[in-house]
């Protein structure tokens, strides 16, 4: 529904502004200032509004504030060290590094344990995307930059622990939020006719 103050033209003409417009920017440019925390209940909100089939909630957003991204560069460090042990202490520090990054950060973790009603752990998965883009679009309609990082680090004992993940909760990738130090050039996308086909 188009609220009174926005008629369908001009409404349609902002969503396909915002979403056609949305970039990754890697966290190491993304800076001060990010989101303050009425912003980022707002970006929660947004995400909670994705298509949700059975009202499950099968998403959770752990955030990670300022003072607990030591611990987070750790988990990142003992996750390398597990994949090699022979890692140089470079390689490790690049991989501590990526915890100090953006402004805003957070965890995205599908829930695809037994439910009720039982829903298709492919169909949650869509609804979590659906989420995390809608978290990403609001934040870039405040002027915010953001992107999406993983890695193998994520299905590791370390990060899982730190995140006190449970049985059935995988983790699908770091949300980074902050202010954007320099324009990219604009992304050129797909045709649908790439990827649109008929019955």
């Amino acid at each position: 529904m188009v609220s009174d103050n926005m008629n369908a033209s001009s409404a349609i003409d902002f969503a396909w502004t915002l979403i056609s417009t949305r970039q990754t920017i890697l966290p190491r440019h993304l800076v001060q200032p990010g989101p303050n925390e009425e912003q980022i209940d707002l970006m929660f909100r947004a995400a909670a509004a994705a298509p949700d089939h059975g009202c499950i909630c099968p998403w959770r957003f752990i955030r990670v504030p300022l003072d607990r991204r030591e611990a987070l560069a750790g988990a990142f460090e003992a996750s390398l060290r597990e994949r090699d042990a022979s890692a140089s202490a470079q390689q490790l520090e690049q991989a501590a590094e990526k915890a100090r990054r953006s402004p805003f950060l957070c965890l995205a973790v599908a829930r695809l344990g037994p439910a009720e009603p039982a829903i298709e752990p492919m169909e949650r998965m869509v609804a979590v995307g659906a989420a995390i883009q809608n978290l990403l679009l609001l934040a870039h309609a405040m002027g915010y930059a953001t992107s999406l990082t993983g890695g193998q680090g994520l299905q590791q004992a370390p990060l899982r622990n730190l995140f006190g993940l449970q049985e059935g909760e995988h983790a699908v990738c770091f949300i980074n939020v902050g202010t954007a130090t320099y324009a990219k050039p604009s992304t050129i996308r797909p045709e649908p006719s790439h990827f649109v086909d008929s019955l």
